[in-house]
């Protein structure tokens, strides 16, 4: 099956990642866009990586051809979605300011990582081994 051409890869293992695909209203405000679990999709996540990104390090959404990955994701997002609801008024008042987004996303993403860790499950791509030098 061809995925659509326009996508969010996200960590479905983070439940933070999860809960928050679930509730941003993409799809209402810019039609249809695949929800798309990196642990299901090894291409997207693959196609991902050759182009620098890691989604270990944010979210990657794929919109007309373009990609916004981490960051600018989640800013993307924020401009993107509707305000219906209390999550999507928070989250377009946090993250629709881009310099807000590159300050919060480490903090976000640091908390993913101890949840993870925390909850036993592994990232997507495991850390690399150190080398000697």
């Amino acid at each position: 099956m061809e995925p659509s051409p326009n996508w969010l890869l996200y960590d479905g293992e983070c439940p933070f990642c999860s809960r928050y695909v679930v509730h941003v209203r993409l799809r209402e405000a810019v039609g249809h866009v695949m929800l798309a679990n990196a642990r299901e999709h090894p291409a997207l996540v693959e196609e991902v990586r050759r182009l620098g990104y890691d989604v270990d390090e944010g979210m990657v959404l794929k919109l007309d051809g373009r990609y916004y990955h981490g960051a600018d994701c989640v800013h993307a997002l924020a401009l993107l979605t509707t305000s219906a609801g209390w999550f999507n008024r928070i989250n377009s008042l946090a993250f629709r300011s881009r310099a807000f987004s590159r300050f919060a996303y480490p903090i976000l993403r640091a908390g993913r990582n101890v949840t993870l860790k925390l909850l036993g499950r592994s990232r997507l791509q495991p850390s690399p081994a150190p080398t000697d030098s």
